[in-house]
């Protein structure tokens, strides 16, 4: 089934939406927001995706015309984010473009840190309140949302507490991540707001795409007109969504709501095949400089547009899409 969060408040009001996203329905009797539908989410889920199957019969009653504008994120805020670099290209290019190999213990475990949780922007929020010399970049991704996770889940257990999969752009600041990383504390003020995509869709929904392990699709990207990405979203990152998880929750619970995404997504085949990109500026920027010796694809300025989408086989949606500006 997809749901989605109608503005109004801090944490929207939960719809359920069709299938080809032309209608919806409010489901306040069932809950009132996502994440009271997450908090008990073994029993509101028959619930909704009941309303679901109504809305794509067309024998809800009480179904109206979806407007993607009305939509804030669908959990505009979350108990927990985190989010990874599990696509190991990623990591390597960066790299390699600066001079530094990938550190040895890599495939050891996935790298991943703990973000802003509270206060994800819309899909079609403009990205604001940022300085253009720290070197705006968007981060194209998929996120899981789960329901509760024990401590001690084992990665094949965890995939079972994915509840849901959105879009996910994670903002970042080029010139403030380097020197962050290296006082060896990690992530903080390079990582402001992240946004979610307008449709949250449950891993059964993806049909084929959703192998258990892995979200499949070719991501597209399009930044000032340009695409500059079509990346095959579930080869090339040694850790799947029940790793990360599992890693993480070594040590802790998961309360039910957690955003949790696997990285920019990468491909392998880059390398030798431009036409894929990348998912972002920086990693673009350092495959330019291993191909070419220079990095030519800018930062984010004013008035700069970024589309990020996620498209099945047969080229159809999955998940809507991101639709940004960068604010004056």
């Amino acid at each position: 089934m997809k749901l989605a969060s109608i503005k109004g408040g801090r944490d929207g009001q939960l719809i359920v939406v069709s299938r080809d996203l032309k209608t919806a329905t409010y489901v306040s009797e069932i809950a009132p927001t996502l994440q009271a539908a997450l908090d008990t989410w073994s029993e509101t889920a028959p619930k909704l995706r009941a309303v679901f199957d109504a809305l794509v019969a067309g024998t809800h009653v009480d179904a109206f015309k979806l407007s993607m504008d009305e939509l804030t994120a669908p959990l505009p805020r979350a108990y927990q984010y985190l989010d990874g670099a599990c696509y190991v290209c990623h990591i390597r290019r960066n790299r390699e473009a600066r001079g530094d190999s990938l550190p040895g213990d890599i495939l050891d475990a996935p790298l991943i840190y703990q973000g802003i949780s509270h206060g994800f922007g819309a899909w079609n929020d403009p990205i604001q309140g940022q300085k253009t010399e720290d070197f705006i970049d968007f981060e194209a991704e998929i996120a899981a949302i789960t329901t509760d996770v024990s401590r001690g889940v084992s990665a094949d257990a965890a995939t079972e507490h994915i509840a849901l999969f959105c879009l996910l752009q994670d903002t970042s600041l080029r010139r403030i991540i380097p020197p962050e990383l290296k006082r060896s504390f990690g992530f903080l003020t390079g990582k402001p707001e992240s946004y979610l995509g307008p449709i949250a869709v449950t891993p059964d929904e993806l049909g084929g795409l959703w192998d258990g392990k892995m979200v499949h699709g070719k991501m597209k990207v399009t930044l000032r007109g340009k695409q500059i990405c079509d990346i095959e979203t579930g080869i090339d990152s040694p850790f799947h969504y029940g790793q990360a998880i599992s890693h993480v929750a070594q040590t802790r619970n998961f309360v039910a709501g957690t955003v949790l995404g696997l990285g920019t997504v990468s491909n392998e085949a880059a390398d030798e095949d431009w036409s894929i990109g990348c998912a972002c500026i920086g990693e673009y920027r350092a495959l330019e400089m291993i191909k070419t010796g220079v990095a030519s694809l800018a930062f984010m300025q004013p008035g700069d547009w970024v589309r990020i989408e996620l498209l099945d086989y047969d080229g159809n949606s999955v998940m809507g899409a991101i639709d940004q500006i960068v604010a004056e």
